[in-house]
């Protein structure tokens, strides 16, 4: 069964009308104009080998600017929780994708539910440079439990249609994106560092200013 869903994945990751218009079918019209967007840059995705091969995922989806290791889970629940061997994907996952410099990624598709059944999800890692940078602030990570193990919420996933959306626009807009990020991160800076001198004056303001009684004993 979780093969027709990996199927039903790459059907759209590849750029397949058909495939699109099949996932989006009860969408609304924009849901459906940003997910048509994977037609124009779509990508070559094969399937792993098989379960033998730690931390490749379902699907790989690769594109000249970038790619990524996706694990699907089809569920009819909107909250899965990991443990015993789906944990120990999770870690390899991570693992590989410290190793290679890759943002590894789930796929959770909601079973029986109507608009997009899709959510996408990033797995945390720490070495991502360039576009696939950008592209990770963007996207959600696995949200933790209360005692700090990552899970699957189907409601705080990206849908599908907006992560084809980001990863289908130009390149020019990856680089915008990451330009304005960093004058962002400069202004705050140069803000916080204002203010401190602000406060440090007013600090040495306040020092130099003569006690209340030595006010009324000059006088």
């Amino acid at each position: 069964m979780a093969s027709h869903y990996e199927r039903e994945l790459r059907a759209v990751l590849i750029g397949s009308p058909d495939g699109v218009r099949a996932v989006t079918r009860s969408c609304n019209a924009a849901e459906k104009a940003r997910a048509m967007q994977v037609i124009r840059r779509p990508f070559l995705v094969v399937r792993a080998a098989g379960s033998g091969v730690a931390g490749a995922g379902d699907l790989l989806a690769v594109r000249g600017d970038i790619s990524f290791p996706i694990e699907v889970k089809a569920t009819k629940e909107k909250k899965v929780y990991l443990s015993g061997r789906t944990m120990e994907q999770y870690l390899d996952l991570q693992k590989e994708g410290e190793r290679c410099g890759l943002m590894p990624l789930y796929a959770m598709r909601l079973k029986g539910v109507r608009g997009d059944s899709w959510r996408v999800f990033k797995v945390e890692t720490t070495n991502l440079t360039g576009s696939v940078s950008v592209l990770s602030r963007r996207l959600p990570s696995l949200p933790l439990t209360r005692n700090g193990t990552p899970h699957l919420d189907w409601d705080e996933g990206l849908p599908l249609h907006k992560f084809l959306s980001l990863l289908c626009r130009d390149s020019d807009s990856y680089t915008q994106t990451a330009e304005t990020l960093r004058s962002k991160a400069n202004a705050w800076s140069e803000k916080a560092e204002t203010l401190k001198m602000e406060e440090a004056q007013k600090a040495i303001l306040k020092q130099q200013e003569p006690e209340e009684w030595v006010k009324k004993f000059r006088l």
